[in-house]
């Protein structure tokens, strides 16, 4: 796989306009049910304060991606994840799924978690972007019973993509997400709803997904 193309076609993935619609689609609280508080998920990322480290079933590779897309435009959509007020799902990728993409890139062992994020940062900037914002779902709090609910839905992303929700198993359901690469296995919810009571929820998931299809 070419990190270069990734870099290429990611890159113009994110725009202002599709995120700027769902900073005004912050829905109500359903009736009969308490308001949604407005804690952020870049809140609850930043909460770690461990930094890298041996635990692959963390967040703390996705954390610095997003300080990082911060630091370097403070302007960027990947901002709405500090914006509590604004409803939104996010599936949030491990440190350890991190790994898996970095090894599959480069075809190399898993990485440890500091050379992973520079591996990640190494993709540029605008790359990481566009690959943040394919997690987030804005304009909706979808938590695992809806998520459970929504087999075949095709959710549009803040990055313009969209991913397949797959649920399977009989007595067990499960979700995987069907992203925009068909030659690599799909990412499937390991945790669900962190954050909850909240209008920013998020499910951990095994594997990045990818905006674009890889060879």
């Amino acid at each position: 796989m070419r990190i270069t193309r990734l870099g290429k076609r990611a890159a113009a993935v994110a725009t202002a306009a599709i995120v700027a619609s769902a900073l005004s689609a912050a829905p109500a609280a359903a009736h009969g049910k308490k308001p949604l508080k407005t804690k952020s998920l870049a809140a609850v990322l930043t909460a770690d304060k461990s930094g890298f480290d041996r635990n692959g079933h963390d967040y703390d590779i996705l954390a610095a991606a997003v300080q990082a897309v911060l630091k370097a435009k403070p302007g960027s959509p990947v901002g709405v994840l500090a914006d509590g007020k604004t409803a939104l799902t996010a599936f949030i990728p491990t440190d350890r799924a991190f790994q898996k993409l970095v090894a599959d890139l480069q075809d190399s062992r898993l990485p440890s978690e500091k050379k992973t994020f520079t591996a990640v940062a190494g993709l540029g900037i605008d790359t990481v972007e566009a690959v943040l914002l394919y997690h987030v779902v804005p304009g909706a709090t979808i938590d695992r019973k809806a998520a459970l609910k929504s087999d075949g839905a095709k959710l549009t992303t803040a990055g313009g993509g969209t991913v397949k929700v797959d649920v399977y198993g009989h007595w067990w359901k499960r979700v995987k997400l069907i992203d925009a690469d068909r030659s690599d296995r799909d990412p499937r919810v390991i945790r669900f709803d962190i954050n909850k009571g909240n209008k920013q929820i998020a499910h951990g998931i095994d594997r990045v997904l990818r905006p674009i299809d890889l060879p």
